[in-house]
């Protein structure tokens, strides 16, 4: 398919595309249902690989779902909060990383492979980190639109299933921002260490998103003002796929905390506007299972990992992948002779 062209003239033209999203085919997820009952298998005796492959047939809008085209799309972007000591690791490691991934030398080069997912990468404007959060806004409205249309022209029609992950040196500190912006608590409640922080770190990263917050106190009241001022190009752009995959009807599973802080502005602005995404694990950053909880995400996974690069996310494509492999080829009671309850 040739490439969208999007371009998101307005923080109002972008909310109104927030608020007004497809809900999705009960038909086909009544189809998807009906079927799970035939099998030979006591009822809901699967547990929530039936309740995946419903998700799927919702979604796609197909009452047999496929998983012929998954990709996953790591976005990456660097940040200019990284000079308030919030990171283990110097901004010139996100450059690195990606050629890595250039490389095929980073787990999500295994995990996309081993899933049978293409794999995506795309660097944003790297050499001009998002603002210094506690001095000015990590974005200007224009920034902001750029990077959401960057994300949202990536996701095409013909995809049954995408993933999303990010890489950027400092995001743990953008996202744990977001998440207090947007549902409370204190600085303290969501944030952690990060990819490895000392407790000096960690303070500094609590001060720097509490700086953050009162210098701009005056967006906190709009999720889109929130992301722009407080968040990195490559949450922007992770809200923008998102936002597309619904128009679309692209399923999708969420990595971990980065990803999720990146799209809670979508659930604020809409009631459902998380309902085509599932939460494929839940990180071992603290405050992602409070997000989650928070969103009405419950996870598919809880392995302890917290590496980002949409690894969590790919992982669960092979449990979607078995999800669907006993729907579609699974044998009814009348199929295999077995008599019913």
């Amino acid at each position: 398919m040739s490439p969208q062209t999007t371009s998101f003239k307005s923080l109002e033209d972008l909310r109104a595309a927030c608020l007004d999203l497809p809900a999705g085919s009960d038909a086909a997820a009544g189809a998807v249902a009906r079927r799970q009952d035939t099998l030979t298998k006591p009822p809901g005796s699967l547990g929530r690989l039936e309740t995946i492959v419903a998700w799927l047939g919702r979604w796609q809008g197909r009452d047999m779902p496929k998983l012929d085209a998954v990709k996953v799309f790591v976005f990456a972007g660097n940040h200019g909060v990284t000079a308030q000591g919030v990171s283990a690791y110097p901004s010139e490691v996100t450059v690195q990383m990606v050629a890595n991934f250039a490389g095929g030398g980073a787990a999500i080069n295994q995990l996309a492979r081993i899933a049978g997912a293409k794999l995506d990468v795309i660097p944003l404007d790297l050499e001009h980190p998002a603002g210094d959060f506690t001095q000015i806004p990590a974005m200007d409205e224009q920034a902001f639109l750029a990077a959401v249309s960057a994300g949202y022209d990536a996701v095409t029609k013909d995809l049954d299933l995408v993933c999303f992950g990010e890489m950027g040196i400092g995001n743990t500190t953008p996202a744990a921002a977001i998440s207090t912006a947007l549902f409370g608590g204190g600085a303290e409640k969501w944030t952690g260490r990060g990819t490895g922080v000392d407790d000096a770190g960690l303070q500094r990263k609590v001060v720097a998103i509490e700086a953050g917050l009162k210098r701009h106190a005056d967006s906190l009241s709009d999720p889109l003002k929130i992301a722009a001022a407080l968040g990195g190009r490559e949450l922007a752009a992770i809200f923008g796929a998102t936002l597309a995959a619904r128009k679309n009807n692209v399923p999708v599973l969420l990595d971990g905390f980065v990803c999720t802080a990146a799209v809670a502005p979508l659930a604020r602005l809409h009631p459902t506007g998380l309902a085509h995404t599932v939460a494929a694990h839940v990180s071992a950053e603290a405050g992602h299972r409070r997000l989650l909880e928070a969103l009405g995400l419950p996870p598919l996974l809880d392995l302890g990992m917290r590496l980002g690069e949409g690894s969590g996310a790919c992982l669960a494509v092979n449990i979607v992948r078995s999800a669907l492999e006993c729907h579609a080829k699974m044998a009814s009671f009348a199929e295999a002779g077995v008599s019913e309850k």
